[in-house]
């Protein structure tokens, strides 16, 4: 179903038990929303909004909360809408169910995918009442209207709360959408304002439910002995002593996953305890052996090598604009670089976790999820059951990052559960979320480019190689796919001769999607790229890269030879928005009255992705014992409308910070198949004193359809820093992590 597609004539029903005013096709309580809506699909939206006889309004939440704010974003556009008093709202968490269009709260979609269905649930119910209010009254509709809860007609002063109106509104046909009249800007109560989000009290007070505080009667504790190498098969097993640990109540063998993996329960040995720390304990206690896995040759530094050797080799072809080879095998002056980034984990501050119970041929689980549709896909597959009878409950996350879309660990706790007969909660600790990730995988970028007399390039060629989140769900893939288009095959220089190969690489662990995706490896090659080329033609950085991305244009990709391209009429790629963050980043951080001097200086990184336009100017201090401090970071953002002002910043002030570990300090490695990191000790995360000192936000007005903002905050963090570090000490760093490079 696509994201935003529900009935419109399941938009509006009744509730004889309640009395409420409520989405549905037939009448039903407040709590229950229709299951057959979906199989009525079209365009308009419908279940996620509810208005009682008391004038309450109760609105659906169907993304999941994990401090980005979209379980108060998204109401607020229904609100504004409905023109309704925020102080009589409640927010309602969604099970999973497909009736309300995708759950994955992931790649930066939530209010880009649901903006017009929102804005479309609030004014149809606005228009109801409307017409219910008027045909109480017996005046014309055009005289009534909607304001701060209730309907007013101002030439007899006649007024109705929205609980009123209840009764005669769910007797009223669903207004096409065509014919909705929509709130002007100008107009708006809610968005665009400054709203605290509906979790801040219950977060600062402790009081919040995340997926570790639930509990069930009769509940189990438990955790799992995994494949240390990804494939290894389980060889024996010495429980003993396991069992003999207190508080352990049973040691149970789960199968072992098979490639492909997707999000499959990995297997092993589980310890089930009365306690998490009983279970811990009784885990400690096993003594497992495995059998070889063809993944134990895993060595990251013979795969790093591998991977700066393919893309010294010719690819696949991915775009192809005019004739790169032959332009630069007639050019007097080329200049060429390869890049690296190593794997990476997701490392959220709360691990994964989920609690199961099954019984009569259902199931239901409560878990930190960003994809409760999944987990029902996943747990149904699991148990073999229909994915119509696993319930999910979507509690709060403590961060996601892209792990919590992938219920491999609801999976794990389902199956427990129905094999012990007991509610079962399958807790995670640091080192299983670090060991058995889906990790952001490491990747090569070359670069190679002729350029002119004036050092700007007329021909571009770039590689790129990594394993790809394809391998989780097809063994067989070592090509990008769509992750090339993620800031590689669509760069938007003015470049008469532009080529771009994606080479193949193998894939010995599970490999998935992280906060950014692959636009991490990629903005990084081309942005420190372009930073070298301006380096060399000895121009500001910033003239510079206004200059590759040329005249203002709307980009169009297929014709400037990116395969399989195709436009987007909502969300253009219209260069005259990345040059307007560029002018004002390079304004606003004082660019030109800030020139580098030693040990200090500004980096400039630019980058499109998730249909926002981003550019960062980086401040870094190196002194002269090489350590590297930020003192300021300034960061210019157009993702088209802003629902939420505070919520932006903050997610871009968190990207700082996400980006600046990336940059400087994380990396995950492997030996003989293993995992060396087991902790965030040695996967190390930017703490207070490597984070950036200050990170301002500016936000670039736009009346553009709203795009991403989780997470394109964080690609253009890494060649920023980069850059100004080259620009303070004259090193070019071309591998991540900057801390494995003596800048003393």
């Amino acid at each position: 179903m696509n994201a935003a597609r529900v009935s419109r004539r399941a938009f509006l029903g009744g509730a004889a038990a309640s009395g409420a005013f409520i989405l549905g096709t037939r009448l039903v309580p407040v709590s229950v929303f229709s299951a057959d809506v979906a199989a009525q699909a079209a365009w308009e939206p419908g279940v996620y909004l509810a208005i009682l006889p008391d004038g309450l309004v109760q609105i659906v939440a169907h993304r999941s909360e994990m401090g980005t704010g979209i379980r108060t974003s998204l109401p607020l556009v229904v609100a504004d809408e409905l023109d309704a008093d925020w102080a009589k709202v409640t927010i309602v968490q969604a099970i999973g169910d497909k009736k309300y269009g995708s759950q994955n709260t992931d790649g930066s979609c939530s209010i880009r995918d649901f903006h017009e269905a929102m804005r479309v649930a609030g004014a149809s119910a606005r228009t109801m009442l409307e017409q219910a209010a008027a045909k109480a009254w017996n005046v014309p509709v055009a005289e009534v209207a909607a304001r701060n809860h209730a309907v007013v007609h101002e030439k007899s002063g006649k007024s109705a709360g929205f609980g009123e109106l209840v009764a005669t509104a769910r007797t009223l046909s669903v207004p096409e959408a065509s014919s909705l009249r929509f709130k002007k800007p100008e107009d708006y109560r809610y968005v665009g304002k400054p709203v605290p989000v509906v979790d801040l009290d219950p977060i600062v007070k402790g009081t919040a439910t995340y997926g570790i505080d639930v509990e069930r009667p009769g509940m189990v504790f438990a955790t799992i002995a995994r494949p240390p190498v990804l494939g290894s098969p389980l060889s024996t097993v010495d429980d003993a002593a396991a069992r003999a640990t207190s508080g352990v109540q049973d040691i149970v063998r789960l199968p072992l996953a098979t490639p492909p993996y997707g999000f499959k329960a990995l297997g092993g040995v589980a310890v089930l305890g009365n306690s998490t720390w009983a279970a811990i304990k009784g885990r400690e206690a096993l003594k497992v052996q495995w059998g070889p896995s063809p993944n134990a040759s895993f060595d990251s530094a013979t795969f790093k090598k591998t991977l700066m050797d393919v893309v010294k080799t010719p690819g696949r072809v991915v775009r192809d604009q005019g004739d790169a080879e032959k332009a630069l095998a007639g050019a007097s002056s080329v200049h060429e670089a390869t890049y690296y980034t190593p794997m990476l984990a997701h490392a959220p501050m709360e691990p994964p976790m989920a609690v199961a119970e099954v019984k009569d041929g259902k199931a239901e689980i409560w878990t930190c999820t960003q994809n409760p549709q999944a987990v029902q896909d996943t747990v149904a597959e699991a148990l073999g059951i229909k994915a119509q009878d696993v319930t999910c409950h979507v509690t709060l996350l403590g961060g996601g990052f892209g792990r919590k879309s992938k219920p491999d660990y609801c999976a794990e706790a389902a199956l427990l559960a129905k094999q012990v007969g007991k509610p079962v909660k399958v807790v995670w600790t640091r080192e299983d979320d670090l060991q058995f990730d889906y990790f952001h995988a490491p990747a090569a970028m070359y670069m190679k480019a002729a350029v002119d007399a004036s050092g700007v390039p007329t021909s571009l060629l770039a590689r790129t190689a990594f394993p790809p989140i394809g391998s989780t769900f097809d063994a067989k893939e070592q090509y990008g796919g769509f992750q090339v288009s993620m800031g590689f095959s669509d760069i938007p220089y003015r470049i008469p001769n532009l080529r771009v190969e994606n080479n193949p690489a193998p894939s010995p662990v599970r490999i998935g999607w992280l906060r950014s995706v692959a636009h991490i490896h990629h903005a990084f090659a081309v942005q420190s790229f372009t930073d070298e080329l301006a380096a060399a033609a000895k121009a500001d950085r910033v003239e510079y890269l206004l200059k590759l991305i040329g005249d203002p244009r709307v980009i169009d990709l297929a014709a400037e030879g990116v395969k399989g391209a195709r436009p987007n009429p909502k969300h253009p790629f219209d260069t005259a928005r990345l040059r307007r963050v560029i002018d004002v980043v390079a304004e606003k951080s004082g660019w030109a009255k800030k020139p580098a001097t030693a040990g200090r200086a500004l980096g400039i990184a630019a980058h499109y992705s998730f249909l926002s336009y981003i550019a960062a100017v980086v401040e870094v201090e190196v002194n002269a014992r090489g350590q590297v401090k930020i003192p300021t970071v300034h960061i210019a953002v157009d993702p088209g409308l802003v629902i939420s002002p505070d919520r932006v910043k903050a997610q871009f002030e968190g990207a700082a910070v996400f980006g600046t570990s990336i940059a400087m300090l994380s990396e995950m490695t492997a030996s003989g198949g293993k995992i060396d990191q087991q902790n965030i000790s040695t996967y190390v995360l930017a703490r207070q004193v490597e984070a950036p000192r200050e990170t301002h936000v500016h936000i670039v007005p736009s009346t553009a359809a709203p795009a991403g903002v989780g997470e394109p905050g964080v690609p253009p963090m890494a060649p920023a820093i980069a850059n100004a570090i080259f620009a303070a000490t004259g090193k070019r760093l071309r591998d991540l992590p900057i801390r494995r490079v003596s800048m003393a």
